[in-house]
């Protein structure tokens, strides 16, 4: 993905996000359903040690 261009993620996809440019990144997540919550997030491998 480049600049000004976005990307779907499918519910249960798992997924990772890697900015391997040197322009600071700047992400804006956008959820679409009748819930909305993150409670139902998990984390498949975490290398910031998040819980």
């Amino acid at each position: 993905v480049h600049e000004n261009e976005s990307i779907y993620i499918p519910i249960g996809a798992v997924h990772r996000l890697e900015n391997p440019g040197k322009i600071q990144l700047e992400l804006i997540e956008v959820q679409t359903g009748s819930y909305l919550g993150e409670d139902d997030i998990i984390r498949i491998e975490d290398d910031y040690q998040r819980i």
